[in-house]
């Protein structure tokens, strides 16, 4: 069965090998995978050092200096740098902390785990290098037939057998690096290299870290918790017609309509790495169309995937939310847009407010 990680597979087998691991776990196990994102992350880190010579040992022999390391830093470039921090966050969090994580944060650490490895292919393949077009499609993952999500003590054990083996490995390179063919071996290896990632830098890296379709993924996976379907083709990339373009239409990410056929809901999605503030006026344009050609103003919703705000403009100005509305909630907060009363005009009742205390 092909995988998104297929790309490193014929030079990189154990750091396919770990990504596979954790693309597998992604909507089962949160927890085995956010942990199987950052060894992977951890190993392909460790083969750079080992292999690349522009690489200096950093002041500490761990995922974090190394990552830190000015030089490797320079090379991975700030979008990249970010995934690959992430990663490890999520990884530590799956190792060392009792709360629960979701498929949310899952997904999210297997799609930068994706990203940091196309950079890692990139520079450091030294037979063809993966395409740039290549994406990473969250709809690809295996779908959990009975979700066994395992525990923090369970992650520690894999972690301890991990380190032991990484150990004995270690071991037995230094070994085996004592003889002198090995060690010529290994240094033509880091010649290759150096001409593997002349050749990467020569060419524009046009690949797009956006990570779009996880960002759409992300928001159909809250909104379906919350009881959003979206089966219907005018949940999605709806028309509206009057927008101040020149064409004067313009398409809806999302419309979340009620019971009565009348829209409850927008929803403006923006590039995972972008502040999702960025879509509120976009989203406020859709409402204006939305709000002419049926008779209701809509809640306005705006998300990277990650941030999410809520803006009801008729009362209120716009707030962080941690996730979308039930079709109840939102048609409650509609309703109230009539039924809500000022406080200066609400009569007292005195057999209450006289009471002593």
């Amino acid at each position: 069965m092909s995988t998104p990680f297929d790309f490193l597979q014929p030079e990189f087998p154990d750091v396919h090998a770990g990504a596979v691991k954790a693309g597998a776990a992604a909507l089962s196990d949160p927890r085995t995978a956010c942990f199987h994102t950052r060894w992977t992350v951890e190993q392909a880190i460790a083969w750079a050092y080992e292999h690349d010579p522009s690489l200096p040992a950093p002041w500490e022999d761990g995922v974090s200096a190394r990552l830190n390391e000015p030089a490797f830093k320079e090379l991975i470039g700030d979008k990249v740098y970010r995934f690959a921090r992430e990663v490890i966050r999520l990884g530590n969090h799956a190792a060392h902390k009792s709360q629960p994580l979701t498929s949310h944060d899952s997904v999210a650490a297997v799609s930068h785990l994706f990203q940091f490895c196309f950079w890692f292919a990139r520079t450091y393949c030294r037979g063809e290098k993966p395409p740039a077009d290549l994406t990473f499609d969250p709809k690809t993952l295996p779908r959990p037939a009975l979700p066994q999500p395992s525990t923090i003590v369970q992650i520690q054990e894999l972690q301890q057998a991990l380190e032991e083996s990484e150990l004995a490995r270690k071991r037995v390179q230094a070994e085996l690096l004592d003889r002198p063919k090995l060690a010529a071996e290994l240094e033509q290896v880091r010649a290759e290299i150096v001409e593997a990632k002349a050749r990467a830098t020569a060419t524009p890296d046009a690949h797009d870290y956006s990570e779009t379709e996880t960002r759409d993924f992300f928001i159909d996976l809250l909104l379906g918790e919350v009881g959003w379907t979206l089966d219907q083709p005018r949940d999605r990339e709806f028309e509206v017609i009057g927008m101040p373009n020149s064409q004067g239409n313009g398409l809806v990410d999302y419309v979340l309509w009620g019971d009565d056929g009348k829209p409850l809901a927008v929803v403006e999605a923006k590039k995972t790495k972008r502040d999702a503030r960025v879509g509120q006026q976009q989203a406020k344009l859709y409402a204006d169309c939305l709000e002419k050609a049926h008779g209701r103003r809509p809640v306005i919703f705006y998300s990277n995937g990650y941030e999410h705000w809520l803006w009801d403009d008729t009362n209120y100005p716009p707030r962080a939310v941690q996730g979308f509305y039930k079709k109840p909630e939102l048609e409650l907060l509609v309703q109230r847009r009539a039924s809500r009363k000022p406080l200066a005009s609400a009569e007292i009742d005195r057999a209450i407010v006289e009471r002593f205390y």
